[in-house]
C-alpha cells in the first residue's frame, strides 16, 4: 500500500496580517544575507553580477577617499525609514554621529546623505521608482543610480527639491563623474570594467 506524500511546509517565513515590520528583520531566522523590508514584504536579493560586484566596490572605495571627516562610508547595510521599510542601500554616505554602536543593524534614514544603488535584473523597478520615492520621502538630499550600459557604468544623479520634496535630475555621466555635492568627487567610472577590457580599449 502506497503512502501518500505529505505537501512540505513552506521554508520561507510566512507574513503576519499587516506585514512585516522593520523590527522584524532582528527577530526573524535564517533570513537570507542582505534581506530588505519593502512595503512589509521581505524581498530576497538574486545573485550579484560581476558588475554589480565591481560597481558597489568601486564606489565604497573611491568615496572612502574623498569622503570627509564628518561622514561615514557603509555599504549594503540597513537605514530605517518606516515602519514597514528597511531598504539595504548598496552604498551610501551617513553621518559619524549615527554610528553609536559596533553592534548596531541599521541606521535611521534622516541620518543618511547619499544613497547610491546599483542596478541588478530583478531590481529594476524598485531602484528606478519604489526606492527613490521613498528615500525623497525620507529626505535624504542625493539619490545616485548605476546601471550597466553593455558593461559600462552610467550614473544618474538625483538631488532632492525641497518645494516639492521629491528628487531632480542633475546629470548624467558615462566615462567621467565630477559632481561637487553632497561633497567634491571626481570619478573614473571606466575603471569599474574589468582591467582586461580597459587594457584591450587603450
Amino acid at each position: 500500500m502506497s503512502v501518500e506524500p505529505q505537501p512540505s511546509k513552506p521554508s520561507w517565513p510566512v507574513p503576519p496580517v499587516g506585514g512585516w515590520t522593520a523590527d522584524d528583520l532582528d527577530r526573524l531566522p535564517n533570513l537570507p544575507p542582505h534581506t530588505e523590508l519593502i512595503d512589509g514584504s521581505l524581498v530576497f536579493v538574486s545573485p550579484q553580477t560581476v558588475f554589480h560586484m565591481r560597481a558597489v566596490s568601486f564606489f565604497e572605495w573611491q568615496l572612502q577617499s574623498v569622503v570627509p571627516e564628518d561622514l561615514e562610508i557603509c555599504r549594503e547595510f540597513t537605514i530605517d525609514i518606516d515602519r514597514q521599510n528597511r531598504p539595504e542601500p548598496d552604498v551610501f554616505v551617513v553621518r559619524g554621529e549615527a554610528i553609536e554602536e559596533s553592534d548596531q543593524t541599521r541606521f535611521p534614514a534622516e541620518s543618511v546623505m547619499l544613497a547610491i544603488e546599483v542596478v541588478s535584473t530583478d531590481s529594476v523597478t524598485r531602484d528606478r521608482e519604489t526606492k527613490p520615492v521613498k528615500y525623497a520621502r525620507a529626505k535624504i538630499p542625493h539619490y545616485w543610480r548605476v546601471e550597466d550600459n553593455e558593461g559600462q557604468a552610467v550614473v544618474y544623479v538625483f538631488e532632492l527639491e525641497p518645494a516639492t520634496g521629491a528628487y531632480t535630475s542633475t546629470g548624467i555621466f558615462h566615462d567621467r563623474m565630477k559632481v561637487s555635492v553632497p561633497f567634491p568627487v571626481d570619478l573614473d567610472l571606466t575603471q569599474i570594467k574589468p582591467r582586461r577590457n580597459r587594457t584591450a580599449e587603450e
